[in-house]
């Protein structure tokens, strides 16, 4: 089976800025594949869109969310990386971050979509 992703081993998340009492986690993530693109759907509940950093160099998609105590839940910050297919346009990446839910969308190369091809008879 293709697998588009695959995380990347030995990462480690950003520190400066960070609160010294914030605990680090890997949000959970699903990683799904349709005709046209790959979507990285990662739940960071309290994270606000100006506390996500998602950044894709050398084939490698980080996100970096932040987390700030409140009555409910201690500083969190968040992390994880994934090694991306070279199927990816990575020009044409995206993301949304609504309810919790962060979705990155990861449009795939016009070679790689499928195509039906006519037959003649």
């Amino acid at each position: 089976m293709f697998n588009p992703t695959r995380e990347a081993p030995n990462s480690s998340a950003p520190t400066n800025g960070t609160d010294d009492r914030a605990v680090t986690v890997g949000p959970r993530v699903d990683v799904l594949e349709t005709e046209s693109e790959f979507l990285v759907l990662a739940d960071m509940p309290g994270v606000k869109p100006d506390d996500v950093d998602i950044r894709f160099e050398k084939g490698e998609l980080s996100i970096h969310g932040r987390r700030p105590a409140n009555r409910e839940y201690a500083p969190t910050n968040y992390h994880r990386v994934f090694t991306v297919a070279e199927t990816v346009a990575a020009d044409k990446i995206s993301a949304e971050l609504k309810v919790g839910v962060l979705t990155v969308r990861l449009p795939k190369v016009e070679a790689v979509k499928p195509k039906r091809i006519a037959v003649s008879g």
